[in-house]
């Protein structure tokens, strides 16, 4: 048994949800419209772009590290090597081992 005006309050709580996905609806499509519309770039150019950024980027990264690796070899007599690190370092000092001392 529900309450007395329940009915109408579900209708009008429908016709507001509908609303609000017409609404949704209308704001994707102009979404899709703008972005794959006449005059603007689809997505494989961007694809694209993307990609040349992380040329690019990595093409700055090596360069840095070449001018770095020179830099510590010209000021320092330790040896040093290029490699990522997860720390941003672009050169790492290279240790030697030494022998174990005889006991």
């Amino acid at each position: 048994m529900s309450a007395p005006g329940s009915s109408s309050t579900q209708v009008q709580q429908n016709h507001n949800r509908m609303a609000i996905l017409e609404d949704l609806q209308e704001k994707k499509k102009r979404m899709r419209m703008q972005s794959t519309g006449p005059g603007s770039s689809s997505s494989l150019p961007m694809k694209d772009s993307a990609m040349r950024m992380t040329r690019e980027e990595a093409h700055s990264s090596a360069l840095k590290q070449q001018q770095a690796l020179q830099h510590a070899h010209e000021n320092s007599s330790a040896y040093f090597i290029t490699q990522d690190s997860s720390f941003g370092n672009l050169i790492l000092p290279v240790i030697p081992r030494l022998p174990a001392p005889p006991e």
